[in-house]
């Protein structure tokens, strides 16, 4: 069985529609995908839509990532099954998205009054699939569509960080939030990319009182040893361990597609069906 659990689609900062998903993890020979867009849950409906139609033979776990921000840090927590029609959850996803649309609106006010950059709220809007999570690639397409910096890289490095006067934090939940919601929508809280998280450890323990259920170990950013190391930090909470290549669009630099090339183990998938079978049965 080839598993891929972390992938994004057009309705958040991915470069393919949920149907070119479908297809190039289909020939890429996957069995079972995750659609895990930012903020937002759009895309499974459309993906299970067309492998129905299309009488394809795939499984789409429902999934998430949400964006938070504690201490500085830019956490990510994934979602596995939770139940999306949940008030809180559903809360959550909204409460998010407003967030991200505070944030742009006052990114291209200070584009525009600061910067002299012409950009409008709606030529990024446009830029993402309808009602999907707009974030900072977006704005970076933006800025150099508008003629203000000379590629994307460069609209990164001069506006979109901290360090930039033009630049808004998001205000977003917390990780213990996110993760505590995703939990008590029944569904399974885990870690994302520990490795660009220079406290994980400490956080991932603290998380456990939460809710938290599992670490991505495996993941394209991570090296063998990075793997070996979540991999017992997982076993010493009690924790699962998911993966996933993280895909959001072709390798630039070899125009290849990284979906279901990085290595995650058949039994990651089975791991993730015994605890959502565990979560199920307290509820």
């Amino acid at each position: 069985m080839k598993i891929d659990l972390h992938i994004h689609t057009t309705y958040s900062d991915g470069a393919f529609s949920p149907e070119q998903v479908v297809d190039t993890a289909l020939e890429n020979n996957l069995d079972v995908i995750a659609l895990t867009d930012h903020d937002n849950i759009l895309s499974h409906k459309i993906a299970n839509d067309y492998v129905k139609e299309k009488g394809y033979k795939l499984e789409i776990i429902p999934g998430v990532e949400i964006n938070t921000i504690y201490k500085g840090y830019e956490v990510h927590i994934l979602g596995y099954f939770m139940d999306t029609d949940n008030p809180d959850f559903v809360k959550l996803l909204k409460e998010q998205q407003q967030a991200r649309i505070n944030q742009t609106t006052k990114i291209v006010e200070l584009l525009n009054k600061k910067a002299g950059i012409r950009v409008k709220f709606d030529d990024i809007k446009a830029l993402v699939a309808p009602g999907g999570s707009i974030g900072r690639p977006h704005i970076a397409r933006a800025i150099t569509s508008a003629g203000g910096v000379a590629n994307v890289m460069e609209a990164y490095s001069k506006y979109i960080n901290d360090s930039s006067p033009v630049y808004v934090t998001r205000k977003t939940v917390s990780p213990h939030d996110a993760v505590e919601i995703i939990y008590d929508a029944g569904g399974i809280p885990v870690f994302a990319h520990p490795i660009d998280v220079d406290i994980s450890e400490k956080l991932i323990k603290e998380l456990t009182g939460f809710g938290l259920r599992g670490i991505e170990a495996y993941h394209r950013k991570h090296s063998p040893a990075v793997v070996e190391y979540f991999s017992t930090l997982a076993e010493k909470y009690g924790l699962i361990i998911t993966g996933g290549s993280d895909f959001h669009a072709p390798s630039v630099n070899h125009g290849t597609i990284l979906m279901g090339k990085n290595f995650v183990p058949a039994w990651v998938y089975d791991e993730l069906i015994k605890e959502k079978k565990r979560i199920e049965m307290l509820y």
